[in-house]
């Protein structure tokens, strides 16, 4: 573990997915990651590898999830999980999933911000997973959240996870791109959605490829969908936003050469 404290980091990913296997071979196929299966689950469970360092897993959606369609959602590090549970619903969050175990692994639980968006939280017994710094290709390195008032989405997970703002963008019509992180280290961005916009607040996790416009044909010919782009964003990078074959939202970004 690093001497900086993991506090505020998104360290894990989960695929909540109809389809396992079919997804394991498109995501390999667009990320380059490997899979490892999780010998110790008690479900079945096959973890994302980048140069045989997990970073997530991916798993049959269970019957409880009712309409809930296929989706992807992140981990971020807390000291203690259940605390910051607690401390979750202080701020008018929920508790979606009550904290629990992972044998020999940690503990986690899942809650939504006040605004309706789900997110995990997870306190290692061991080192944490990840690292500091720059993400490397093949790793998750943008975190977006699409939100019905992203400044008191802010607050909430400033207060919650430590996050500091980082700049902001004006996109004209579609408002302020508030950008946030944890000091220097970006980790994402928040935006306030249109009125008409029909989906509910969520979370959208990006993968860095070494090309974001290559990633997104491979994405159509491999059954998936490209929602958005490939575009170029402020500072020269590119991305496209995407869905799998199964329907999970995802995205790709490449960063700019230097």
């Amino acid at each position: 573990m690093s001497d900086t404290s993991p506090r505020g980091r998104f360290v894990w990913y989960d695929l909540m997915t109809t389809d396992p296997s079919a997804a394991a071979d498109f995501y390999t196929k667009i990320a380059g990651w490997g899979t490892q299966p999780w010998e110790g689950s008690p479900t079945p469970y096959t973890m994302w590898t980048v140069e045989n360092a997990p970073l997530g897993g991916v798993m049959r959606m269970p019957e409880v999830v009712g309409e809930m369609p296929p989706h992807w959602i992140g981990y971020v590090a807390v000291s203690n999980v259940d605390e910051t549970a607690a401390q979750a619903e202080a701020l008018g969050g929920k508790v979606l999933s009550a904290p629990m175990d992972i044998p020999e692994v940690g503990r986690f639980a899942v809650i939504s911000d006040p605004q309706g968006a789900a997110i995990a939280i997870f306190t290692s017994k061991g080192d944490t997973p990840g690292h500091e710094g720059v993400p490397n290709v093949g790793e998750f390195s943008w975190h977006e959240l699409t939100t019905t008032d992203h400044q008191s989405a802010y607050d909430f997970y400033q207060k919650l996870f430590g996050w500091d703002k980082t700049g902001d963008f004006d996109m004209g019509e579609a408002g302020m791109y508030q950008m946030y992180g944890r000091g220097e280290v970006p980790l994402g961005g928040m935006w306030t959605k249109p009125a008409d916009m029909p989906m509910p607040p969520n979370w959208l996790y990006y993968i860095r490829v070494a090309n974001a416009d290559e990633a997104a044909e491979r994405v159509k010919a491999l059954g998936g969908q490209v929602l958005n782009g490939p575009m170029e964003v402020p500072g020269g990078d590119r991305i496209a936003q995407c869905l799998d074959p199964q329907g999970a939202a995802f995205a790709v970004h490449s960063r700019r050469a230097d």
